[in-house]
């Protein structure tokens, strides 16, 4: 009953005081510099000390919860350069915003460098903005400069970008009103048909005016039942589908959590028999919104694929033998520093290592093994246990990244255990990994993803005609492999 009564009654426009926020971040910068084991992997203690005391004078006055946290902590996770490391909103706020739809920037965006192009629109009667116009500006503010600031936000492993370019496409007007703020009007720059440079003043979205889309979202939620809902978010999950006259199969993995997606281990066992039986040759396996989770799903993967034994890391250490004296302050503090303390032990560093994934070697699968040619669909997405995967793989002769450079940092990032830290009086909640993770066999630390053996970017005429670029070069190469394989047989006769 008092998560109810707290939902029901909250106040996500009351003011914290000055000085109640400042004990807020205080507590976090603490537990930071003493818990955080890669707080300084890419910024220098000097420049975070810098960050962490401009930060703190930037709360001259009382903020709500949401302004607190995107002009606060979202500059602040954003520093550490660390993409484990991000802050979220309280319980309650999220309870509360949930299913709700929120004045907001009124067009929805593709972004990949300094081009922005519209791909949808909320305001119904805007007949101006089709799918495929260019942006050059809004409210004054170049794309440049729009994108480079907005960026400033977000979490990020080292400086690998790319993932957020994705996120900022996902809901742009979310990230606009959450950066910039609400306004009545936005004045938008855009390229004509013609090629011409103009500008015009849109209204803002406003849902209260939205009749048509609240019927329409009705009849949705009315047509699906929740077992359908069930079933097809664990289709959107995970996926296999084999051509068997391209002798092709595609495997599609979106996640590498049990929690999120259950029997994973038996989807990903039972699919490799099917590619066995199937006598498949080509092999697409599609990571592309696969954000990570558990490291033994990733490891499975691994050994279908892979043809030598591997570890997990060269390099898994904590800083810290518990989370004292911060323990309730962190999500299941208890548990935590229990699998601190029995799975960890202390090196002539210093530091707290998880001797078990740096020692121990996987084998590659005997049976089901897969030996033809892999094809690895990559983007800014691939993340954590993913980008451990593609590291993994990548080199192999018989394998081949395809798409953009992963999110996920290749020479490492921090991972493992992750709990939340609930900051005491806001109840804002920022990520803490515990543990730093260096790949096997590294490359040296240049702070950027996994790049593609194979580099498929984002074009206009892509995102106007809505192809699969990705999907669709490596469907053309084994197109083409398969014609050589046909003309050699021939040729051999």
């Amino acid at each position: 009953m008092t998560g109810c009564y707290t939902s029901k009654y909250f106040e996500p426009g009351k003011k914290f005081s000055k000085e109640v926020l400042q004990q807020d971040y205080s507590l976090l910068r603490n537990i930071l510099e003493k818990k955080h084991p890669a707080l300084y992997w890419y910024t220098p203690k000097d420049s975070m000390n810098f960050y962490f005391d401009s930060l703190y004078h930037t709360i001259t006055d009382s903020m709500t919860e949401n302004q607190f946290g995107w002009k606060v902590l979202a500059p602040l996770t954003n520093k550490i350069h660390c993409g484990h490391t991000s802050f979220g909103m309280s319980k309650n706020w999220n309870q509360f915003i949930r299913g709700m739809r929120i004045p907001s920037f009124p067009l929805f965006v593709k972004i990949w460098g300094d081009t922005i192009v519209v791909t949808g629109g909320l305001n119904r009667a805007d007949s101006l903005f089709k799918a495929g116009t260019l942006l050059t500006s809004i409210n004054g503010v170049s794309n440049r400069d729009l994108v480079h600031h907005m960026l400033q936000y977000l979490p990020l492993d080292g400086y690998s970008d790319n993932v957020n370019y994705i996120r900022l496409s996902s809901n742009f007007p979310f990230y606009h009103r959450s950066i910039f703020g609400i306004h009545n009007n936005y004045r938008v720059g855009y390229i004509d048909s013609n090629g011409i440079e103009k500008t015009v003043l849109l209204p803002m979205y406003n849902p209260l005016l939205d009749t048509v889309g609240k019927q329409q979202r009705l009849l949705r939620l009315q047509k699906y039942s929740h077992q359908k809902i069930k079933r097809e978010k664990r289709l959107g999950e995970r996926s296999l589908e084999i051509d068997t006259s391209a002798r092709t199969a595609t495997l599609i993995l979106n996640t590498f959590s049990n929690g999120e997606s259950r029997h994973l281990h038996a989807f990903m066992k039972q699919s490799f028999k099917k590619i066995s039986q199937q006598k498949v040759s080509h092999l697409i396996i599609d990571l592309r919104s696969n954000g990570g989770g558990d490291v033994p799903l990733y490891v499975k993967l691994s050994q279908y694929i892979r043809n030598t034994e591997f570890k997990v890391a060269d390099t898994v250490y904590a800083v810290a033998k518990n989370l004292a004296p911060f323990s309730a302050n962190i999500k299941q503090g208890f548990l935590n520093n229990l699998a601190l303390c029995f799975l960890t032990k202390k090196h002539s560093d210093g530091n707290y290592h998880f001797g078990y994934w740096e020692r121990h070697l996987y084998q590659p699968k005997t049976k089901h093994h897969f030996n033809g040619q892999v094809y690895v669909l990559t983007n800014g997405p691939t993340f954590s246990a993913s980008t451990l995967f593609c590291n993994a793989v990548k080199g192999q002769k018989n394998v081949l990244l395809v798409g953009e450079e992963t999110g996920g940092g290749w020479h490492g990032n921090s991972g493992i255990m992750i709990p939340d830290i609930t900051l005491p009086n806001t109840k804002l909640r920022v990520r803490l990994p515990l543990f730093k993770i260096v790949q096997y066999n590294h490359v040296p630390k240049d702070g950027r993803g996994i790049m593609p053996d194979i580099y498929i970017p984002p074009t206009l005429e892509g995102v106007i005609k809505n192809i699969d670029r990705k999907m669709q070069a490596v469907k053309e190469l084994i197109l083409m492999s398969n014609k050589a394989d046909s003309m050699k047989l021939a040729t051999e006769n």
